[in-house]
Order: C-alpha cells, then structure tokens, then sequence
C-alpha cells in the first residue's frame, strides 16, 4: 500500500498500463458496506477484464478509510481518494471520474442498492456500439413513497422544460467511454449533476432496466423523505430557463388581470355608487397576492443568481488531501492538474 503526498501525485502507484475499466465509488460513512460490496464486485470486474475500484471518500468519522486501507493491501486494483472536507457525494463522484484511468468507467454506490453484477450487462451494452449505458430502475425498493413521489414528479418537470433530456428513473449508476470522460473533463461547473452533463455531452447513448434493491446495511446519507428534492432543484435550475420564463409570464398575466380588476372595480363603483364596497378586505388579499408572486419570483430569480455566483467565483469542485495507492491527474477540479495548475 503507497500513500501518495500531494507533491508526488502524477502516476499510478503499480505504474502499470491503464485498466479496461475504472469503477468509481463515492463513499461516507459506509463502513459496514465496502467489503459486502468488495465481494460482489471484484468478481463481476475480473470476468470484464482488467479493472481498478476508485473509492472516493470524504472524511469520515467512522473506520470507512481504515477498512479501505485494508482492502487495498489485499488487492493492488483498489484506489482511494481522500477530500480535504467532505464536499458532498456529486463532486466526489466527479472527482473519482476525473482521475479514474480505465479506458471505461462506471460508477456505482457501495450500499449495494445498485447490484454490482448489472456493470456486466451495462458492459455487455456498450459493446454494441454504445457511448454511455445508463442503469434504469425498474423498481425502487427501500425508498420511502414520498421520495418515489418526488423523483417521479422532478423527472417528469425536468423532462419537460430542460434543454437536453434526462432519462427517468435513473442515478448516477451507468457506465462512460474514456471520450465521454474528456468530454466531461471539459466542462467547468460546480453543480455537478452528472446525470445532466452526461446527456448535454451527448454521443450514442442507451439504458438498461434493472431491479434496485433495499439497502443492505448501514444507513443512508440523504434525506429519507426529502432526499431527492435537491436534486429535482439542481436539475431543474441546471438545464433550464424555463422557471425565469413563466415567472415573467406570470408577472404580466396578472399585471393584465390587475388592470381588468381595476376597470370592473371602477364601473361597479360608478355604477352602484357608496352601496359597492371596495375596503380593507379588497385591498389586503391582492397586496399580500402580489406580495408573493413577487417573494416567489426573487427566489427563482435568486436560484440562478446563486449559481453565477458559484461559478464566477472558481472555487475547486472537491480538493484531494491524499491518495492512497492512485494517481491523481485534478486534484481540485477539471484541468486543474496534479498540483493544482491550470
């Protein structure tokens, strides 16, 4: 086992050719899954052919690095990433792509919801001529109905209004080309939304359907209930204009219909004179009508906003402290090199 300092972060350790397949894991607190996990993949890896496993860790307070650190010493094709913080799972899933070598990469999570043994069918797809093999699930066991309802509602809205389509009922589990990697490599945004930039990359793509299982041990680390509400939003706001649209739309519709009301509401008081009441009553609901359309038409505004902000800014997507048994190609973000060089 080698445990890379930043200051020789280039090569792998084995120095080795570069594998037919990269499997990247983002990991947190999963102490009690990398080895189950382990012991369904490898075997699925090795019938592939030649393979590495880049787990990709953001601290945790748990043994997940320590029973990692083992696994490599068993096996010189497993890698790991350390971030300096935790950065969240899309940019660990970004990183461990980014500095993955094989020729193939496919990524998966460690809780074993994901059946290792589809890489092999998703493998088998590519082979027909195929860029991308993405994991379509057929069934979501384990996950609660208000998370099914809130993915099935924020596909079918991101579906509808983005600028590229996403396919429905999938994660992050699916298998790229090394052209797709590049082509990932070149683009600089911070929300990772791998599912999104996937699609916006293009090239020949395909899905296979497969049975998501219930979560074997351990305990996630997204919201139970709302845990797929982040994402609907990262998507929505991502890949489309569509919500700063229909808010200006929606601002002229009732500044139409406020200037109707205005005319009715004044014919009527000609008309009936002191008998039609125009009070209080009348004007609290359209204030606090307006009041908000226009808190709801910042807030959308604010979305997109927040994101320039992020991106004007350029602070690195993840940043590696150390690598164990890996080289590493970016280590805080797309092109930003081993040493951190643009």
């Amino acid at each position: 086992m080698l445990v890379q300092p930043l200051s020789t972060l280039s090569d792998r350790a084995d120095g080795g050719a570069a594998p037919l397949i990269s499997v990247v894991v983002p990991v947190y607190k999963e102490e009690t899954s990398i080895r189950p996990f382990l012991e369904r993949a490898v075997p699925v890896l090795e019938r592939i052919g030649t393979y590495e496993i880049v787990f990709c860790l953001d601290p945790s307070p748990d043994r997940t690095e320590a029973i990692i650190c083992e696994e490599v010493a068993r096996n010189p094709r497993i890698g790991l990433l350390v971030f300096s913080r935790r950065f969240g799972q899309p940019a660990a899933t970004m990183a461990g792509i980014l500095n993955c070598r094989g020729d193939w990469c496919a990524v998966i999570d460690v809780d074993l919801q994901d059946p290792p043994e589809v890489i092999e069918t998703l493998w088998s797809k590519a082979k027909e001529g195929f860029e991308v093999v993405t994991a379509r699930r057929s069934t979501r066991e384990g996950e609660t109905w208000v998370k099914r309802v809130v993915s099935r509602l924020g596909y079918k809205l991101i579906n509808e209004i983005a600028e590229v389509p996403i396919p429905r009922n999938t994660g992050d589990f699916r298998l790229m080309s090394r052209r797709v990697i590049e082509e990932l490599r070149g683009l600089s945004e911070s929300h990772g939304f791998l599912r999104g930039l996937v699609a916006l990359v293009g090239f020949p793509q395909t899905e296979v359907l497969y049975k998501r299982d219930a979560r074997r041990t351990g305990a996630g680390n997204y919201n139970r209930y709302l845990g797929s509400l982040k994402i609907s939003f990262n998507g929505v706001f991502g890949f489309s204009t569509f919500p700063l649209r229909i808010m200006m739309w929606t601002g002229f519709l009732i500044a139409c219909l406020s200037a109707c009301g205005i005319l009715i509401m004044v014919t009527l008081k000609l008309i009936y004179g002191d008998e039609f009441p125009m009070g209080i009553p009348t004007i609290t609901v359209l204030v606090l009508f307006i009041g908000g359309v226009q808190l709801a038409a910042v807030g959308v505004l604010g979305e997109y906003v927040g994101r320039i902000y992020d991106e004007v800014r350029h602070r690195p997507q993840y940043i590696v402290d150390r690598a164990v048994n890996l080289g590493v190609r970016d280590r805080r973000g797309p092109r930003s090199g081993a040493e951190g060089s643009s």
